[in-house]
């Protein structure tokens, strides 16, 4: 019997029975052939490997991350993927989304065709997020039509504006959940769905949303697992008594690992579902139990009847480990094909012009002023008051208590917080408030819109910082402390068509240019690693207490993620929401 390749002397994971057996594999064609003692005799194989007692596992498949997280294109991702071990990945693009629309999804899947790792896509299902935002796109019903008539469509990409779900019936995402359940009733939909519990929350999996990424408590594990939610263990939610009920208790079936998003520094330095399955071994799990949930369930749940095990005719993606509790990665092979080797140079040569060329030029905004940093009682956004009558607001002096963003390190969500601030001929006084100014400004050439807001807490103590990587419209976003730097930081950011720039007395401490679309760059993965890295510092060295500060930043703009955020339309109250005025 002919093989093309034919590993032996290797300790095999068998998924069915989560345990490792001493075995021989053949691959033929791309997929294993055969899994089992012996054979050797009657297999001829092109190339026999000698595992000298090493591990092969299943290709690691993640089904929950957003390429843009990690800020570079799909060709340098897998680069850094397949390093990681992870093969398979299920992408949801709505950041590209919404900057170019369906066309922004299209391009992401046309440059991932030809990629190492299989990309499978997710639609993004909440572009805009909320109607309380501007964006350079959106994806309508005919526009999921046209990419599920692709065929390269897997799943409805997470729900995200769980609130108008419950609360509005007639709502786009709850037309967008018909539409589906009634025309593809067999595609999965994910989920995002903060602390929702009770009622609310199984009027969502009523509604055909039946995952959840975010944030877990034992009390919504629980309840999610309850209810028959499928649960993607990101790493935030891995605290001791999560992690201790999972291993306790016989739920491997309703859960999996997840990255969501990974920055490229720590890509590079920790790994991806790599360091998930790691940490979870680390915490007590079994390596058996770990590799399950980044390999079997997570296939499982994407209905990938193809893979997630070493078993015959199951696609031949597969990794050798040495050192099992560590996750130690020697080799990675890909569809039987040598994809890395811990021993040979790994080295990522840079390609650019991979999109159309107006994704190059996605930033139309003129350069910015000291007026545009000027806080107005005028301002409706500010005062409160319709557009017609805050041009006569009475008072234009005095003190004015006002709603504060506040910066919690170790969550992107951001706490109201009332203050009274001083203002002067029809202006506030912010820069002498003891807060910084956050701004926002519609870089897509739409209206022109843009909101100022106060913030504190966890947040810059000096300086300034400018980006257009803000989650989900990926607007121009800044905050800073005084004016000077905030107009240097936030022109960099424009001239360069996006990214990141830190500014601190009128000096450049770190520019990140993100030139596609704004969020993603076409620098090799260990130069943006040592861009981000010195980014991050940039932020902290201005007082930034965050355990990600760009993370943090970047979720200001994020109106589905509680409590308080700003979009080019306002202050938004998330729970309730709606946009609120920053004169209280």
């Amino acid at each position: 019997m002919r093989a093309d390749q034919l590993i032996v002397n290797v300790h095999v994971y068998n998924s069915y029975y989560k345990r490792f057996e001493m075995n021989n594999v053949a691959v033929l064609n791309g997929r294993f052939m055969y899994v089992g003692p012996g054979g050797t005799e009657l297999i001829q194989a092109d190339e026999v490997i000698d595992a000298r007692g090493r591990y092969m596992i299943p290709g690691l498949i993640d089904i929950h991350l957003h390429i843009e997280s990690t800020m570079v294109t799909p060709e340098t991702f897998s680069h850094g993927l397949i390093g990681c071990g992870v093969t398979s990945i299920v992408a949801e693009p709505h950041e590209m989304a919404n900057v170019f629309g369906l066309e922004g999804v299209q391009e992401m899947m046309a440059v991932s065709r030809e990629t190492t790792v299989d990309m499978f896509y997710a639609i993004p299902s909440s572009v805009p997020a909320t109607p309380m935002e501007t964006t350079g796109g959106s994806i309508e019903i005919e526009d999921m039509d046209v990419l599920l008539a692709t065929g390269e469509i897997i799943c409805l990409g997470e729900i995200m504006n769980y609130v108008d779900v419950i609360r509005d019936p007639e709502c786009k995402t709850n037309q967008i959940l018909q539409h589906i359940r009634k025309n593809y009733p067999d595609l999965v939909i994910e989920g995002h769905t903060p602390k929702l519990l009770g009622l609310d929350l199984h009027r969502l999996i009523y509604a055909g949303i039946d995952s959840d990424h975010t944030h877990q408590s034992i009390e919504g594990l629980q309840a999610r697992i309850a209810a028959g939610m499928f649960i993607e263990i990101q790493e935030k939610s891995m605290t001791p008594e999560v992690m201790e009920y999972l291993i306790q208790h016989d739920v491997a079936q309703h859960f999996c690992f997840v990255t969501d998003d990974v920055m490229p520094d720590s890509l590079v330095e920790r790994g991806h579902l790599d360091h998930i399955v790691r940490k979870a071994i680390q915490m007590g799990m079994r390596p058996e139990d770990a590799i399950y949930a980044a390999t079997s369930t997570p296939a499982s749940r994407m209905k990938m009847t193809d893979r997630g095990s070493v078993a015959p005719g199951k696609v031949a993606d597969y990794v050798l480990v040495s050192n099992l509790e560590e996750l130690s990665i020697e080799q990675v092979y890909k569809n039987g094909r040598k994809a890395y080797d811990d021993y040979e140079p790994y080295k990522q040569e840079r390609v650019t012009g991979q999109f159309p060329p107006h994704f190059y030029k996605s930033v139309q905004l003129e350069q910015l002023g000291e007026a545009d940093f000027s806080i107005l009682l005028s301002d409706p956004k500010v005062s409160g008051l319709g557009a017609g009558t805050a041009n006569n607001v009475e008072t234009v002096e005095g003190q004015y208590q006002c709603r504060v963003m506040m910066v919690k390190d170790g969550s992107t969500f951001v706490e109201e917080h009332i203050a009274p601030v001083q203002a002067v001929d029809g202006e506030l006084l912010w820069e002498e408030s003891g807060y910084a100014q956050i701004a926002t400004f519609e870089r897509y050439g739409v209206n022109g819109n843009r909101a100022h807001g106060l913030i504190g807490g966890d947040t810059i103590k000096c300086g300034a910082i400018a980006t257009t990587y803000s989650h989900d419209n990926h607007n121009l976003l800044v905050v800073g402390r005084n004016r000077e730097d905030m107009i240097l930081a936030a022109n960099k950011v424009i001239s360069s068509q996006g990214g990141f720039c830190v500014v601190e007395d009128g000096k450049v401490l770190s520019h990140l240019e993100l030139p596609v679309g704004g969020i993603l760059t076409e620098e090799p993965l260990a130069v943006v690693s040592h861009q981000v890295k010195e980014l991050r510092a940039a932020m902290l060295s201005l007082g930034y207490v965050h355990y990600n500060p760009i993370m943090s930043l970047s979720t200001h703009s994020l109106a589905v993620s509680p409590a308080l955020k700003i979009t080019d339309h306002g202050l938004i109250d998330v729970n309730a929401g709606k946009v609120v005025s920053l004169i209280v």
